[in-house]
């Protein structure tokens, strides 16, 4: 069990922390404008949007083939999209004059005093929102799930519930707890110097550009 499902369960979450992507730069972005305690809602996303898709991956990954390059297409180009929607209003409240770590006041946002929330509004909700949808039109889940954990994980369900369990354990545990490092290390580097620290706000604000358009010239050209 340990070296059959538990090894590669750490190994493929530590490949997906490590790599960067579309929901890790999100989650550096809210991190230093909220604080880690606003990543957390950044961080669990992925448990929710999965359960679908591993579901979707058992039950029918062998017809999974045929629509997933169609499908992923479409995925791409709509999460793109997204990115730059999300990437947008992360840059107006960086000309705005955003500080790390003071969330919506910092740009003068003051939802239910009159002021309608912007793009880019901190309430807990919207971030949640935001990640869930980040998640759902991310291509990530869907081909790791087709590809490579589905069927790591039905050979694991052929053994033995318990040998899936360890399996989804292993690499759940690895994948969230990295990712709540991340957000604590940024959370840290949030209340270092004001100018470092805006810098690497831009610096989310182009990965999220970066990653949103190589989305939709990905779903495009094929």
């Amino acid at each position: 069990m340990l070296t059959e499902f538990i090894l590669p369960g750490i190994g493929f979450a530590l490949s997906a922390v490590t790599v960067p992507g579309p929901l890790t730069a999100y989650l550096l972005h809210v991190t230093l404008r909220g604080g880690w305690r606003r990543g957390l809602y950044v961080i669990v996303s992925p448990l929710v949007v999965d359960i679908p898709i591993i579901l979707m991956a058992l039950l029918i990954l062998n017809q999974l083939q045929a629509v997933v390059p169609v499908a992923i297409r479409l995925i791409q180009v709509a999460g793109g999209l997204l990115l730059l929607w999300i990437a947008r209003g992360a840059w107006q409240q960086y000309r705005a004059g955003a500080q790390p770590g003071a969330g919506a006041a910092a740009v003068g946002v003051k939802v239910g005093v009159g002021v309608e929330a912007g793009p880019m509004d901190d309430a807990p909700r919207h971030i949640f929102r935001r990640a869930l949808l980040m998640n759902v039109l991310s291509p990530g889940p869907y081909l790791f799930w087709s590809t490579v954990n589905g069927p790591l994980l039905l050979r694991a369900l052929a053994v033995s519930p318990l040998h899936a369990a360890g399996f989804l354990v292993a690499f759940y545990g690895t994948f969230l707890g990295g990712l709540l490092l991340l957000s604590l290390l940024f959370d840290r580097l949030g209340h270092l110097n004001p100018r470092f620290t805006r810098g690497l706000l831009l610096a989310t604000v182009v990965l999220l550009l970066l990653f949103g358009g190589r989305l939709i010239v990905q779903g495009l050209t094929g």
